[in-house]
């Protein structure tokens, strides 16, 4: 798990020391294409959370969200409209979902094991 982090760390400073900027065009699927990661992430580690992980639902869903996000943009920029509006209010109430689902199951883990510990004392 460490690895983990230690490379999410890695990736963060290197973004953020490249000269690099997203140009304005193309800052909406940038920002939908985040936002889906994040949605799938979150998603990805409610289900290890709940023993019920796949990796293939995992990879899919990943893709899925980000193609069916930039296709929200993409048509809304054929149109004229800012139809990326629906992935970004469907993609942010998903990560909400996610986010209180792993904290109500954090929380529940760690008053049963704080319970667990009391009546094994007694």
């Amino acid at each position: 798990m460490w690895y983990l982090l230690a490379g999410l760390l890695a990736g963060v400073l290197v973004g953020l020391n490249l000269p690099w900027k997203v140009p304005a065009i193309l800052a909406r699927y940038m920002a939908v294409g985040i936002l889906a990661g994040v949605d799938t992430s979150l998603g990805g580690l409610r289900a290890s959370l709940e023993g019920e992980f796949d990796i293939m639902v995992f990879t899919t869903g990943f893709f899925g969200n980000v193609i069916l996000s930039a296709g929200f943009v993409y048509v809304g920029d054929m149109l004229g409209i800012e139809l990326y509006l629906a992935a970004v209010v469907a993609l942010g109430v998903r990560v909400f979902n996610n986010m209180g689902r792993i904290r109500r199951h954090l929380l529940r883990s760690a008053t049963n094991n704080g319970q667990e510990s009391a009546s094994s004392g007694e």
